[in-house]
């Protein structure tokens, strides 16, 4: 559930700021009259990251696959945290350009479906991103327990982009990437070592596939060091971020003493 809910933090917070950024940029420049294209590349991307769970969801589940999945989950998220690490300070001058490309030398219905073309593929991409994170937690975790944790998940998100939007100043977005990568850095290790482990137990690797699969069970979901893994998913980014605001504060506590 933990890790669903992050997931679903993570991808949707990332979600909810494109569509701000997008209508912010719109009424800014005088092009208000275009969000109608913003919410309805938006619908499509969310239909079509649905669509894409349900038949995750639906495929035969056997190791390879299992395994096939945590894999392309982990490589999922590494790309995410390069491409956020990049850009996620010029986010909003990007998605300018981005919207000003699109829309150069349009009229009319061509603006309309190049902003509901742009939309769509920023949305989906995080929407795709989720459903194979999520789908590759599947033989790990209970179903009803991941359906709670993704929608708690985008709950918070669109909570947090609402405070974003409303209070911007008061809602430090670096140091929540800042924690929720770490969290993510610890889940690329735990999906590597599901995928070694159903790779395994599908006897498709190079090597002693019985061996390795009885040596790697122990760090599994429900195994001894596969449990403190899941308990350093919290612990760790929590002490990151309790460091964070000690170190922000002792200054200013500091300065007042004197």
């Amino acid at each position: 559930m933990l890790e669903t809910l992050v997931i679903a933090l993570r991808e949707g917070i990332e979600a909810f700021l494109i569509v701000a950024i997008t209508l912010a940029y719109l009424r800014k420049t005088g092009r208000a009259a275009l969000a109608s294209a913003v919410y309805t590349g938006t619908g499509l991307a969310l239909v079509l990251s649905v669509v894409a769970a349900v038949l995750l969801r639906e495929m035969v589940v056997t190791p390879l696959y299992e395994g096939l999945l945590a894999l392309v989950a982990a490589v999922l998220v590494i790309t995410m945290m390069v491409y956020m690490t990049r850009v996620a300070r010029h986010l909003r001058s990007d998605i300018g350009h981005k919207i000003e490309s699109a829309v150069a030398q349009s009229t009319g219905i061509a603006s309309f479906l190049a902003i509901a073309g742009f939309t769509l593929l920023m949305i989906t991409r995080e929407g795709m991103e989720t459903a194979f994170m999520i789908a590759s937690l599947m033989g790990q975790t209970d179903t009803t327990a991941m359906t709670v944790g993704a929608l708690l998940g985008l709950l918070l998100a669109a909570a947090l982009a609402w405070g974003w939007s409303r209070y911007g100043h008061r809602v430090n977005l670096g140091r929540f990437f800042q924690v929720t990568t770490i969290f993510l850095g610890l889940f690329i290790v735990q999906l590597a070592i599901y995928a070694f482990h159903e790779f395994t137990e599908a006897g498709v690797l190079p090597l002693d596939n019985a061996y390795w699969h009885i040596a790697t069970e122990p760090y599994g979901p429900e195994g001894q060091y596969g449990a403190w893994l899941s308990y350093a998913l919290v612990l760790i980014p929590l002490g990151w971020l309790a460091l964070a605001v000690w170190r922000a504060r002792a200054p200013a506590a500091a300065q007042a003493r004197s």
